[in-house]
């Protein structure tokens, strides 16, 4: 997973100056997602919504980031079952190497939360200067530009040594969150400066670990996925074309980012899908094609608790997609997907191609990649700020999120209010408190 990585920043999702030939290669033997959906506009709930299956409000999470509209100390309950504590249960040794950012006292440590081993930066690359293995710090201060290097080190040696059973690794990249800079066999080699240095080392990287399976005889046995964990930083130069926002918006930019699977034999090479996958369904997705009975995992993850907290799980907000991935089927039924602002306020609702937002005043922020809007939208942008209500766009007709068809179809503004309020309803039904050390 990268970090702040845009829908556009990769050559084969369209970037005219980034070359990403590895990640190119992985989506030419497997299938590309263009209709993926992170799971949160900013990295906390984002790694949230991965890790969980759920929306980040069902973890506590309401606002920010840890570090940033979040306390430092704050991170997620350990009553939280994640992907990796079912795997862990499930047989495989399970390790992380790269950015956790889901809390860094004790409780809520990697290692604590289903990594048998961990080896990461508990906050963002900006936030702290620290290296964790475990509980102990092994680097006092990293060299941010060597930390994809770092992380795909530890990776390509935890492949090494576990090549022979079963495992579940996660490389959440710190690239290329700011500040961006370049690894010195990298700087200066994209046309797009230096953050176009930054991608293309991570794709290069990623192609080291792929080279890893490769050696050990495992690729064809392996199922890799790679994506963003939201849109990009207001300011970089990362971009998000064709949509509108980027990271803490709930416009498209903010939280729809490239997504790649493959399985060799399994998933038919080539593929290009449209359909909605969020975040959330990863869990359910990866226990599904792994043959992991989620329930009766889960089951087994609960007995940690002798005090009975972890009598059940959290409702999980995603589902799996395996039938989608694997080509059994061309579609799965549509459903309804919610974003927030990256500050927590619920600010849309979609389902099939109609989006609606249930306030004007969400979308008329995220302008195109240089910060203006062609000529020819200007007019349509400056229609829907004199907007006042809910809007209401069709996906398939406008990607960039300007015409408004709330007046022409009252029916569908219903449709998807109605479902808004029953969602948000139910995610407040069923929560887990964020952990927050003792006042």
């Amino acid at each position: 997973m990268a970090d702040d990585l845009g829908y556009n920043d990769l050559s084969g999702f369209g970037h005219p100056e980034i070359d990403t030939p590895v990640l190119d290669q992985l989506a030419s033997d497997g299938i590309r997602l263009t209709s993926f959906y992170s799971g949160a506009s900013v990295c906390t709930p984002s790694r949230m919504a991965l890790l969980t299956g759920c929306y980040p409000i069902r973890m506590g999470w309401k606002q920010g980031v840890i570090g940033y509209k979040m306390g430092m100390r704050d991170g997620l309950h350990p009553r939280a079952v994640t992907v990796a504590e079912v795997f862990q249960k499930s047989g495989y040794v399970t390790a992380m190497a790269g950015k956790w950012h889901l809390g860094s006292e004790p409780p809520c440590r990697p290692h604590r939360q289903g990594f048998d081993t961990a080896y990461y930066i508990d906050k963002s690359n900006n936030q702290t200067k620290k290296i964790w293995r475990n509980d102990s710090v092994v680097e006092q201060q990293f060299v941010n530009r060597r930390l994809t290097e770092q992380f795909t080190d530890e990776a390509v040696k935890f492949i090494k040594k576990n090549h022979r059973q079963k495992f579940f690794l996660y490389v959440p990249y710190t690239a290329p969150h700011f500040p961006v800079q370049s690894h010195p066999d990298w700087k200066g080699t994209s046309s797009f400066g230096v953050y176009g240095d930054v991608v293309e080392e991570v794709d290069a990287r990623i192609g080291k670990i792929l080279a890893a399976l490769a050696n050990e005889g495992i690729a064809e046995q392996t199922i890799v996925l790679f994506c963003s964990d939201n849109g990009p930083q207001p300011g970089q130069a990362a971009r998000a074309f064709p949509f509108r926002g980027m990271k803490w918006s709930a416009l498209e930019g903010g939280t729809r980012v490239p997504c790649i699977i493959r399985w060799p034999g399994q998933i038919p090479a080539g593929k290009s899908s449209d359909q909605v996958v969020t975040a959330m369904d990863l869990m359910p997705t990866l226990c599904d094609l792994a043959g992991i009975d989620l329930g009766e995992t889960v089951s087994l993850v609960m007995q940690r608790s002798s005090s009975g907290e972890n009598s059940t799980m959290q409702p999980l907000d995603g589902r799996s997609v395996a039938d989608l991935f694997l080509g059994k089927v061309g579609s799965l039924p549509e459903r309804e997907v919610l974003y927030w602002h990256g500050m927590g306020q619920p600010q849309a609702i979609r389902k099939g191609v109609w989006k609606l937002f249930f306030d004007h005043k969400a979308t008329v922020t995220g302008l195109g990649v240089d910060g203006t809007l062609p000529d020819e939208r200007g007019e349509a942008f400056k229609a829907l700020a004199k907007r006042e209500g809910p809007v209401l766009f069709n996906l398939a007709e406008q990607k960039d999120e300007l015409i408004d068809y709330s007046l022409e179809r009252p029916d569908i503004v219903k449709q998807l209010s109605d479902a808004a309020t029953r969602k948000l309803s139910e995610t407040k039904e069923h929560m887990i408190p964020l952990w927050q050390p003792s006042k």
